[in-house]
């Protein structure tokens, strides 16, 4: 039987080969690809993470960028850092996403606001935001999905 430890480093070293395998490449084609890739990534964390996949014009993999860490319960997200993130990557469209390492996958009130933040903040520079997915452990919430983006 694997350990807590042993089954994060695998996960971890999973989401790494993955990375390296998937960017460029027409991985975010539907809704469900992007939750499994996010499940992927973010599903074994002990500490709450932001993330953004940044897409090209045609919604193909840039890169998936980890750009926040916080605690158990939170983590501080800037919106000034997330325009520069996907400037620097030429990005077209975003997808944000974090986990909530309590394993519940409802969005806080702050979760929407952020969002609406950081939506309006790219719409400045023509990025386009195309979801915000939540995971709590096998469960991906789409914002996109629950009608609130």
């Amino acid at each position: 039987m694997l350990t807590v430890t042993e089954v994060r480093t695998l996960a971890r070293a999973a989401a790494i080969l993955e990375r390296n395998t998937l960017q460029g490449r027409d991985v975010m084609t539907s809704p469900q690809a992007v939750r499994d890739y996010l499940r992927t990534r973010l599903a074994c964390l002990p500490h709450e993470v932001f993330a953004c996949l940044f897409l090209d014009s045609q919604n193909r993999l840039i890169a998936c960028e980890e750009l926040f860490r916080g605690t158990l319960a939170q983590t501080s997200v800037y919106p000034r850092e997330v325009v520069k993130a996907a400037l620097g990557c030429n990005a077209a469209a975003v997808i944000f996403a974090h986990n909530h390492p309590s394993g519940v996958a409802e969005p806080s009130r702050a979760d929407e606001l952020l969002t609406t933040a950081l939506k309006q903040a790219l719409a400045l520079v023509d990025i386009r935001t195309l979801d915000h997915m939540i995971v709590a452990g096998s469960q991906v919430l789409s914002f996109a999905e629950r009608g609130i983006l």
